[in-house]
């Protein structure tokens, strides 16, 4: 896991299914059908994985399933290195961990979401640390803001 000192990219390797359940199984935990719908969905899911996404498609399929129980799943997967998260304003989202690191920039008025690269992170990372000493994760959250078009609108 990374501390928050650094961003760095992180050694990317594809996750697989029965790698994933081996994961949760060594950490003691039971597979019970609603575990592994929720991680069969979240491995089909491809970019930003939104809870309240995972839990419509696995309730579709097994109504009995709360929130709860995908949020608790989403945590160990992100406790296994499986996932990372980061803080938008419409709340957490995850992406697989072999995907590319990026911070999120957001826009307020719109809702487009680009991504700020790493070398980019960086730069701002060094900033942030030379003005102020801080030394800041920013792989967690997003930067909020106006989008180019808002902008040039003058929304």
């Amino acid at each position: 896991m990374q501390g928050p000192a650094t961003i760095r990219a992180v050694e990317r390797t594809r996750h697989d299914y029965a790698d994933v359940m081996e994961q949760l199984r060594a950490r003691g935990l039971r597979m019970t059908p609603q575990r592994r719908a929720i991680v069969t969905e979240v491995m089909r899911t491809q970019g930003h994985i939104a809870p309240s996404m995972i839990a419509r498609k696995v309730q579709g399929d097994m109504p009995g399933v709360n929130a709860s129980t995908v949020y608790r799943t989403l945590t160990l997967l992100e406790e296994v290195g499986v996932l990372s998260h980061s803080h938008l304003e419409t709340g957490a989202e995850y992406h697989m961990t072999d995907e590319a690191e990026h911070v999120h920039l957001t826009c307020g008025r719109c809702g487009k979401d680009d991504p700020l690269s790493l070398g980019e992170a960086h730069a701002l990372q060094g900033l942030i640390r030379r003005h102020h000493g801080f030394e800041a994760d920013l792989t967690h959250f997003a930067i909020t803001g106006r989008c180019a078009g808002c902008a040039a609108a003058g929304a």
